[in-house]
């Protein structure tokens, strides 16, 4: 068994709501962040702390980090590497621990994006001022993303992950953006940047030519080799921007269980894969997209078996045509909604028919106060995800209102200045306009 070891870094709370058309509510986001504390994983990126609208929740996630009920992964935010973004990140969320500082280091995106107005050596600059603003802010674990690094050159990306661990980070984010790597040129400029900087390698993979995973596994094999740990960034169900990102359960499953992987390399062992399936069906129900057929380990095909020679050999034994057991990854249907006779709670819910959905879950109330207060926050819940609430988001509310008041309070950016200010002040708002 190698000594360094392979983590996860889940960016579905980051990443994956980036996927177009789609999105989490605060809440659903807190309930994946509470599930992947519940599977031990190691790390869950989970918002942005420059955004206004995202601050109440990520407050919140860190006071259940505070009081001790997500124990086991640690919440990290993401920013751009520049130092005003890291200083406003830590106002907004002081509690913040863990940060990923983010640039473009290829030479398209370079030209690209900033249309000649920087030069690597401004890239640099900027992204060494942002690690040393968060080391002056007490940051505990600091990484720099190489955005659209598979496309940049090497020798760079190496002067710049060198020069982010003098100014204090320790991990080096190799960002495959446009999904165009693949797993042999994954495993040989990882190997490489590993052993020149001695440091930890994150792999972020997209998943444009199909290859997110195993250039994800290939680039964790590489970090290894090279004598350094790795942290494999995954997405639920692998949600994120257009092809999405490599997807988590596929990944542990690929070092848990494939012939060049297995009992060679170790995974954090916190992590329990029996919690992957509530983690996959609550996710694709948050999201509103269905869990594809064939989906490796949670699809509904991955165990089942038609043709002849196949159901008769699995029937014999099933390590005949299985590679591993459905109970490894605690399959089996977790409730969503009630069946049968079915009274749910929603926005116009009423008390008695909110107390019997209550009881079901086996939860009491002491007295009327409390009961109308959590009815009134499971009907604002009911309003912020627009879907049937599952029982873990029931739960969640009963035994943390105050934080579930908290992330689902969003306070409007709204500052009027300049010509805006003026409309106002001047009631030209008020007049009537044609909008539809």
């Amino acid at each position: 068994m190698k000594e360094n070891k392979i983590y996860f870094v889940d960016v579905t709370n980051r990443d994956g709501v980036q996927t177009s058309r789609l999105g989490l509510a605060k809440l659903q986001k807190t309930i994946i962040n509470l599930m992947l504390d519940d599977m031990g994983i190691t790390q869950s990126e989970f918002g942005f702390p420059t955004t206004k609208h995202e601050i109440n929740y990520l407050n919140g996630n860190l006071e259940l980090v505070e009081r001790g009920v997500i124990a086991t992964t640690k919440l990290s935010g993401w920013m751009r590497a520049i130092a005003s973004d890291v200083e406003l990140s830590f106002k907004n969320v002081p509690e913040l621990k863990n940060v990923n500082l983010s640039q473009s280091t290829s030479e398209q995106m370079i030209n690209g994006k900033y249309l000649g107005k920087k030069t690597p050596q401004d890239i640099l600059n900027m992204t060494i001022d942002a690690v040393r603003c968060a080391v002056s802010h007490g940051a505990e674990i600091i990484g720099v993303n190489a955005e659209d690094a598979s496309r940049s050159d090497i020798d760079f990306l190496i002067k710049y992950a060198q020069e982010a661990k003098k100014a204090g980070a320790q991990r080096f984010r190799y960002c495959d953006t446009l999904g165009y790597e693949d797993p042999k040129t994954s495993y040989d400029r990882i190997y490489k940047i590993a052993k020149a900087t001695g440091m930890s390698i994150e792999l972020h993979y997209h998943n444009d030519l199909g290859m997110a995973v195993g250039c994800s596994v290939m680039g964790a094999k590489a970090a290894i080799d090279a004598g350094v740990d790795a942290y494999i960034n995954t997405a639920i169900n692998g949600m994120g921007e257009r092809a999405g990102n490599a997807d988590l359960v596929s990944c542990l499953l690929a070092i848990m269980k494939s012939a060049g992987f297995k009992n060679d390399y170790e995974i954090d062992p916190n992590i329990d894969l029996s919690k992957a399936w509530k983690l996959a069906k609550y996710t694709s129900y948050a999201f509103g997209v269905p869990i594809p057929i064939n989906q490796p380990a949670v699809g509904d095909n991955a165990f089942a078996h038609e043709s002849g020679i196949h159901a008769d050999g699995a029937l014999k034994d099933r390590r005949n045509y299985e590679l591993y057991d459905f109970e490894e990854l605690g399959r089996g249907e977790p409730e969503i909604i009630e069946t049968g006779r079915m009274i749910t709670t929603g926005e116009y819910g009423g008390i008695k028919g909110f107390r019997n959905v209550y009881e079901n879950l086996e939860l009491e109330f002491k007295d009327e106060h409390e009961a109308r207060n959590i009815l009134e926050l499971a009907r604002y819940a009911n309003v912020h995800t627009q879907k049937p609430l599952t029982s873990s988001e029931l739960r969640f509310i009963y035994y943390y209102p105050d934080i579930a008041a908290k992330i689902m309070t969003v306070s409007p950016y709204y500052e009027p200045q300049g010509a805006i200010k003026e409309r106002v002040e001047a009631h030209h708002l008020t007049k009537p306009h044609r909008i539809i």
